[in-house]
This record gives C-alpha cells, sequence and structure tokens, in this order.
C-alpha cells in the first residue's frame, strides 16, 4: 500500500527538506515530494525528522547477547532486533579478539543469517592486533595473520554481504591486506601503535578504514602523525565513538573539521544495550555499567553505553556540526562504506528503512522494509 509519511522534515541522506512529504510503497521508497497523492495511506507525525534507517558497523552485542564463542542465528537475531529498537535498522554484529574455533563459528552463523532483518554481515575485530594498543581485547589471543586466517577470510567474505577486518600493521604483510582488499573485505586499521608510514604502507596496500578514531591506536604528534595523523590526511573512512567519553568534543571537531567526509558514527555496544542489565561478560571478564560508562574491573574502558541517536545528537550538541552532517554520519556515510546503495538515504528505489526523531534527536519511531518496529 503506498504510504506518505507527513508533519515532520526528511532528511533524505544528504539535504534536509522542510514541509516534505516522504513516500514509500511496500519495503521501499518511492520519492520525497510536497503533496500527498491520492489514494496513499497517511502516516501524520508530530514535528521532528524523518531519517533513512540507523546503521552501525561496529555492535558487539545487545538485548543481553554478546558476540563471542558461543554465538548462533539466534544471537545474531536478537542483537538485530534489539538494535532495530534502537533505530539501528542495519548493522554489522562484530567479534572482537577470540580464538580461530570462535571465529569460524560466528562466519558459520552470519552466513546462516543472511535473511535476518537487519544483517549486514560481520565485523572482526582481531585477533591480528597489536598487544602495546589491546584495550579491553584479550591479550593471550592476539596474534599474526597466517595464511590460514588470510584463506578463511577471504572464504568468508564471499560468502557475506560485507566483512569488515580490524587489524594492526604490526600483525600482518601487506601483500596479505591485497589480497583481503582483493577478495572485497574491509580493511581496518585499528588496536595499533604503528607509525604514520606503517599506517601509509597498509593504505597503500588496500585499507580503507580506520575503527574507533583515536581509540587504542598511536596519537598525532607533530614528529610522528602515528596513525590519527594518518586518518585525517588519507581520505579513508573512520567510525567514531561520539559518547563524549571515548573522544573528547574538542578531539571530534578537530576530525570534524579536517575530514569533511568519510566520517561515520559507531555505538561500540554490548550485551546491556536495550536492557537494564548493569553488568556483562566478556570473555570471562565481567563488564561494569556505571554513569555512562562501561568498563572491566580495572576501569578499561569496554565497549560504549550510546545508542546511535545519543550520538547524533552529541555530534549537534557537543560538537557543534549540523543536524545533516551528524545524520549522514549514521545513515549515507556508513552505507557507502560497506556498498550499500539501497540504504543510508530516502531516494526512490531505496529500502524504507526510516527513523523518526524528535528535534532533539530522541527516538520516536522505528520502520524496517515498510514495517513499524516501534
Amino acid at each position: 500500500m503506498p504510504t506518505a509519511f507527513v508533519g515532520a522534515a526528511v532528511f533524505d541522506g544528504t539535504v534536509l527538506h522542510r514541509d516534505a512529504v516522504l513516500l514509500t510503497d511496500g519495503p521501499w521508497v518511492t520519492g520525497v515530494s510536497s503533496c500527498v497523492p491520492k489514494g496513499t495511506t497517511v502516516v501524520s507525525l508530530a514535528g521532528g525528522i524523518l531519517a533513512p534507517g540507523l546503521i552501525d558497523l561496529q555492535v558487539n552485542g545487545g538485548g543481553g547477547r554478546m558476540v563471542d564463542d558461543q554465538t548462533d542465528v539466534e544471537t545474531l537475531r536478537v542483537i538485530c532486533e534489539t538494535h532495530a529498537r534502537l533505530g539501528t535498522t542495519g548493522l554489522l554484529p562484530t567479534l572482537i579478539t577470540a580464538t580461530p574455533q570462535a571465529t569460524a563459528r560466528v562466519i558459520a552463523a552470519g552466513v546462516a543469517s543472511l535473511s535476518t532483518p537487519g544483517f549486514l554481515g560481520l565485523h572482526l575485530e582481531g585477533p591480528h592486533l597489536d598487544p602495546r594498543r589491546k584495550g579491553a581485547h584479550d591479550a593471550a589471543l592476539i596474534r599474526s595473520m597466517t595464511d590460514e586466517d588470510l584463506a578463511v577470510l577471504t572464504d568468508a567474505a564471499s560468502r557475506l554481504p560485507a566483512l569488515m577486518v580490524t587489524l594492526a600493521p604490526s600483525a600482518v604483510r601487506p601483500d596479505q591486506i591485497a589480497e583481503l582488499a582483493a577478495a572485497g573485505v574491509i580493511v581496518s586499521l585499528g588496536h595499533t601503535e604503528c607509525s604514520f608510514d606503517q599506517a601509509e604502507a597498509a593504505i597503500a596496500a588496500g585499507a580503507c578504514c580506520a575503527t574507533h578514531l583515536f581509540n587504542a591506536m598511536s596519537g598525532l604528534g607533530h614528529r610522528e602523525p602515528g596513525l590519527v595523523g594518518a586518518v585525517l590526511t588519507h581520505d579513508i573512512a573512520a567510525g567514531v565513538i561520539a559518547d563524549t567519553i571515548h573522544v573528547a568534543p574538542a578531539a571530534l571537531r578537530i576530525a570534524a573539521t579536517v575530514r569533511q567526509t568519510g566520517l561515520f558514527l559507531v555505538s561500540d555496544c554490548m550485551a546491556v544495550a536495550g536492557t537494564d542489565q548493569e553488568q556483562a561478560t566478556l570473555g570471562g571478564r565481567s563488564i561494569l555499567r556505571r554513569n555512562g560508562r562501561l568498563t572491566l574491573q580495572d576501569g578499561t574502558l569496554a565497549g560504549a553505553d550510546l545508542t546511535l541517536p545519543q550520538a547524533i545528537a552529541n555530534m549537534v550538541n557537543r560538537v557543534g556540526l549540523s543536524p545533516e552532517r551528524a545524520l549522514s554520519m549514521a545513515t549515507r556515510c556508513p552505507a557507502q562504506v560497506i556498498g550499500r546503495e539501497d540504504l543510508g538515504q530516502l531516494t526512490p528505489g531505496t529500502r524504507a528503512d526510516i527513523v523518526h526523531l524528535s528535534e532533539a534527536f530522541q527516538l520516536q519511531a522505528v520502520w524496517q522494509g515498510g514495517q513499524r518496529r516501534l
């Protein structure tokens, strides 16, 4: 049934249209108009903004479930369903550093989840990292990439809609990065103490992204610019955790000023997302939820207690970005990173994944494939 959404501004992925009407037909967007066509079902909204469904490329868990060595199809379904109710209609479930067996299990679950609403592929954050920048990852499981690992990843990329792999230049060879990129893997640099030159070499080999900019990476120095400097001076994508805890608003403002394109928002959330739980488990270690933070018992940050609507609000209210820029960082930009032109936009032929946000960017309603979820 053709549907017209009226009463809210419409952000189409690039432009914020005031006094506009969003038109859909079943699971597809048919356009943005100034009037309601005859024979159309009308959905009336009380102000706010209609935007494309939010896309999160780093989701460790939700709904009480973690992506870990016990993950199966049901785990991924619960995580995707939980985040749909939080405004994220498409995501990459993320496995942090784990054993080869756990990695194989998560890949198998992902391949079996292709029809799960909201499942866009996987993000494997490790184990090929730098232990000097391990963050909350288990240092005992961090290791260099073998040719067997490479074969597993290239095969997974052929069977998944998208595969992002976070790695450190010190744990891989440039030819391995090149082979991953040629196989369609989104190679993301992170958890690394690499130099600016090492980062440049990895980018030249095919790395096209960076994982949670500023966090768990070599910082910007005036003589050694590190990975942060490489990201700010190269045309690669980079995720940012905009909870204002992982990265100060001033640093986010600097990055957004230097890099006018390519930055996207991630939640880096854990199992507690979408629940009232005050504790979760990560590799047998407790994660504590206190005052908007998630930490290990020693105080190490372990993911974020964040939703993408909250991140958008922070980018507008704390960092000073325009609503259009902040919204694009959670919609069109991450969709481009994973090559999904049918997502992250409200233009003719794209999926009717839609969120309704208040003027303060609080989530009001969610539609996924034209069906209301919240």
